[in-house]
């Protein structure tokens, strides 16, 4: 499918937005509540392609799952964007979800909550056939630390993007664990089997990874002895954040996390913030609107090791309003105001490109409006993502008008108004369809996305809440 974008002719005013829930967090709220002695009620969820695909693969485990309209999660519905093509197909479980029962429906839920009835550190069962994690890199990762320390023997796939990303940076450490893991020439495919049970260790790794380091984790909880995970620089940490409400042992050496082997978790009940990821690009698309925009966001998570792009935000000059409000829960999170604003060219590097790696192709096409050079450096992991997003980012901004060098690990970009009038590829990639559709808004000429349809892996509804926001935006296939 393909999206249309014209640009913004007249004022944004949005007041009260709230964006979809967070991606990382829903994905660890779902399979952290799956680990637990007891049931969870989970809030907020992403209604996200991505977390939709972690939810099935937890029903073929044998995990009950209740969505909050009284169903049990399994296949996606079909998009009211998306109706009939370009969508990834989602199939029900082989065999039903699990032999338990499904934990009685409130009915206070909205439709995107869920009830997960825990099985424990030992209950997970074989699944039957390969577990499809979809387009969902969180969902495969995770998943081989728990499966690993749970004994369970499962093939874990995903379409064809998830193909072609890195797994040996997880298989290795876990098999340091003493965990029984092949990949497919260091892809997917990747069978985990039944093992010897895990020794904890003392695993060390030359990237900074959120998700390397939540499966060392996670297998690190079903290990005897004490676990820890030591990277360059500390990466996100809803892992250990959420673990510690559940009652884990996990301790902070500066950049070194540990978590001692074995301990019950105990179920939580979690309203999860509104991702951060998902308001950057709303926050784009208000800095870059006609003169007079303003928009406000509501019970955003701003996780320190996550709000790079705020920080980056304000080196092109911007000012938002932050205002602290109360999450209920271990994550922090706050109201965003921002206004139409000229930007200046930045150069991010370091702790920021870390701490904004998912919001790196936004902070492109801001970086493409804004007066003067902009350079991102140390962004190279973004070479192994859904795509190659640095080679996406720089043939898209180019194909609008743009002059753009394309770095190892990073961008070179003049800034100025951009003429538009491109046609881009999404290469299957949500961020890039995302990052592109904010670019057109802003653009002298409109633009057409093709893979629109992927923009619903961390944003759907993206859309329809631009229309909301008197935007022109024509789907078509």
């Amino acid at each position: 499918m393909r999206a249309r974008v014209s640009p913004l002719r007249k004022p944004v005013r949005a007041d009260g937005v709230r964006v979809p829930g967070d991606k990382s967090i829903s994905h660890r709220a779902l399979l952290f509540a799956a680990l637990a002695d007891g049931e969870s009620r989970v809030a907020g969820l992403s209604g996200g392609d991505d977390v939709r695909s972690t939810a099935r693969c937890l029903a073929q485990l044998g995990v009950p799952l209740l969505r909050g309209d009284g169903t049990p999660w399994g296949p996606k519905p079909r998009s009211q964007e998306f109706p009939e093509e370009g969508r990834p197909t989602f199939l029900p479980p082989e065999r039903p979800a699990s032999s338990a029962p499904l934990p009685e429906r409130d009915p206070d839920m909205e439709e995107d909550d869920a009830i997960i009835l825990g099985r424990g550190l030992g209950g997970l069962r074989d699944p039957v056939g390969r577990l499809d994690c979809g387009n969902s890199g969180t969902t495969i990762r995770l998943l081989l630390g728990i499966l690993a320390g749970a004994g369970v023997e499962a093939t874990l796939t995903g379409d064809e993007s998830l193909s072609q990303r890195p797994m040996e940076r997880v298989a290795k450490p876990l098999r340091q664990l003493g965990a029984e893991i092949e990949t497919t020439h260091g892809k997917p495919p990747v069978i985990v089997r039944r093992g010897h049970p895990l020794r904890g260790s003392a695993i060390s790794s030359d990237v900074a990874s959120a998700q390397v380091k939540s499966s060392v984790l996670l297998a690190g909880l079903f290990a005897q002895g004490e676990t820890s995970f030591t990277e360059p620089a500390k990466s996100r940490d809803h892992t250990e954040r959420l673990l510690r409400t559940m009652g884990a042992e996990i301790v902070q050496r500066g950049n070194t996390v540990a978590v001692r082997g074995r301990a019950k978790l105990g179920g939580f009940a979690l309203d999860v913030p509104g991702d951060l990821s998902s308001a950057a690009f709303l926050i784009a698309a208000a800095l870059l609107a006609p003169e007079g925009s303003t928009l406000s966001l509501q019970h955003v998570g701003v996780n320190p090791t996550r709000a790079g792009f705020l920080d980056a935000v304000a080196m092109f000059g911007a000012r938002l309003q932050l205002e602290l409000g109360e999450s209920g829960g271990p994550e922090p999170v706050a109201g965003l105001t921002v206004q139409a604003q000229k930007l200046r060219g930045a150069e991010l590097e370091g702790d920021i490109v870390l701490r904004a790696i998912d919001e790196v192709p936004i902070l492109a096409v801001l970086g493409a409006f804004a007066e003067g050079e902009t350079v991102i450096r140390g962004a190279q992991e973004l070479r192994v993502k859904e795509s190659d997003r640095l080679a996406q980012m720089a043939a898209g901004l180019r194909a609008m008008g743009a002059h753009v060098d394309e770095l190892p690990d990073g961008l070179r970009i003049q800034g100025g108004a951009l003429r538009g009038a491109a046609a881009i590829d999404s290469a299957m990639d949500h961020r890039i369809a995302l990052a592109f559709s904010v670019a057109a808004l802003a653009a002298r000429e409109p633009c057409t996305i093709s893979g629109a349809e992927w923009a619903d892996v961390s944003f759907p509804g993206f859309y329809a809440l631009l229309r909301t926001m008197g935007a022109e935006v024509e789907i078509f296939s």
